[in-house]
């Protein structure tokens, strides 16, 4: 019977989809879901949302709540992080500062001046959560689905003994995408990928024994194709292998595409495919929109949606609890799993069993690629850096090597921009001061 604890859990969306997946677990028939959150009026909707799933579901589970995680980790099984940190006070701060100084943004949650930001905001109460959690509750699995990913997955393996992996959806969601690409039934495409979270490489595709790549790059010649996908083809293209993560957040990871005008205006496009502004223009309404949604379900006015979503947290707790072998791919630190990057955070295939999530070795990527990543990884490094010791300068660092910024910036004005965004955001920024 799996004591399952969800923080943020008045991310009421995602967590509804969350507990959902579970209760679709043939034979998991019972167990507790842990509700957390600071937020007492969502953590209610959270409850209210739980109980008519469980109704639904015709299951034996039940539901604790809290706003206060101490109560509730205690004998935790699994812990599923979704925790928010000041994001909707500094949402404008992250993109509107950096936007003054010529640095285009269009998610700018984990990576640039906003993903060094939000990793600021959040590392702290990550870390914290993880202490009690080591007092608590030991031997449970955590599983991180809060950005920025790399970073707060790798300050928790380099600094507690919980077990801790990243989750992400970019693997699943662009496998779908590709095979839809190239015309082929999903369940029939076979793939390797690896490399780190939202810049992991599909470094072979192929679909009854052939390479899909020569097809792939021809479906990118047709423009109702390359116009749904314009920077991965562009990367693609001319780096040889398809990317995981959005066109319009992954424009953000390099420094080709949004350093002038004319480039987003070739290669970006409205929402996640670049938009500017996309997250800070339209975050705030999501929230309000989503809650609405929520209340609408509970009024019965509109449907629950009671169907498994591809999101790995189900799948994880299923092959532990019931000795069903699956294989994800986490965010995992890289002991040699992949031969020419660095100690730090990637994203590789893991087999899920009863052991629980066991990483496997990939090998090298094309240097091209491994490059890339390495860029990242150091400025992953210098954030947890920053995190563990309190050290201000150590994120500045950080930004100061973001692809995007430099591509944009003078050193002057890049340090210049995190002043400004760190005294703007100094109430969120009290464990550095």
């Amino acid at each position: 019977m799996p004591y399952i604890t969800i923080l943020g859990a008045g991310s009421t969306v995602f967590a509804r989809q969350l507990m959902t997946d579970i209760l679709q677990i043939e034979g998991l028939d019972e167990g507790c879901f842990a509700l957390v959150d600071i937020d007492s009026t969502r953590l209610e909707l959270a409850c209210q949302v739980a109980e008519r799933l469980i109704a639904q579901s015709g299951k034996r589970w039940t539901i604790r709540a809290s706003t206060e995680r101490r109560d509730l980790l205690a004998g935790s099984d699994f812990i599923v992080n979704a925790i928010e940190v000041a994001g909707l006070a500094n949402v404008r701060h992250d993109f509107d500062i950096p936007m003054k100084y010529g640095i285009n943004q269009c998610i700018g949650d984990t990576i640039g001046p906003g993903g060094i930001f939000k990793a600021l905001r959040t590392g702290p109460a990550w870390l914290d959560i993880l202490h009690d959690a080591e007092r608590l509750c030991p031997q449970a699995w955590v599983l991180n689905y809060t950005n920025p990913m790399s970073i707060l997955t790798f300050a928790a393996l380099a600094s507690t003994g919980m077990r801790t992996v990243g989750l992400c959806h970019s693997v699943q969601h662009t496998s779908k995408q590709l095979a839809e690409y190239l015309e082929v039934p999903y369940n029939e495409l076979q793939w390797r990928c690896a490399g780190i979270n939202h810049n992991s490489w599909f470094t072979e595709l192929e679909y009854q024994g052939q390479d899909m790549y020569p097809r792939l790059r021809e479906r990118a010649q047709i423009p109702e194709v390359y116009e749904r996908d314009p920077v991965r083809f562009e990367i693609m293209r001319y780096l040889g292998a398809f990317v995981t993560e959005s066109s319009g957040h992954f424009s953000e990871y390099v420094p080709y595409f949004r350093k002038r005008s004319d480039l987003i205006e070739r290669y970006c496009r409205e929402g996640y495919l670049g938009e500017t502004g996309f997250y800070a223009n339209n975050w705030p309404t999501w929230r309000e929109k989503k809650d609405s949604s929520i209340r609408e379900m509970l009024d019965g006015t509109q449907a629950i949606p009671f169907t498994r979503s591809p999101e790995y947290c189900s799948y994880i707790i299923e092959a532990v609890t019931m000795r069903r072998p699956t294989v994800i791919y986490g965010n995992v630190r890289n002991t040699g799993l992949i031969d020419n990057l660095p100690d730090g955070c990637v994203e590789v295939a893991c087999l899920v069993d009863q052991n629980g999530v066991q990483p496997c070795h990939f090998g090298s990527l094309p240097e091209q690629l491994a490059a890339l990543n390495r860029s990242h990884m150091s400025i992953h490094s210098l954030m947890c850096e920053a995190l563990l010791t309190g050290d201000k300068e150590a994120a500045r660092y950080a930004l100061l090597l973001d692809p995007l910024s430099a591509a944009v910036c003078s050193p002057a004005e890049i340090s210049a921009m995190f002043d400004e965004m760190w005294e703007v955001e100094r109430e969120y920024l009290q464990p550095f001061d």
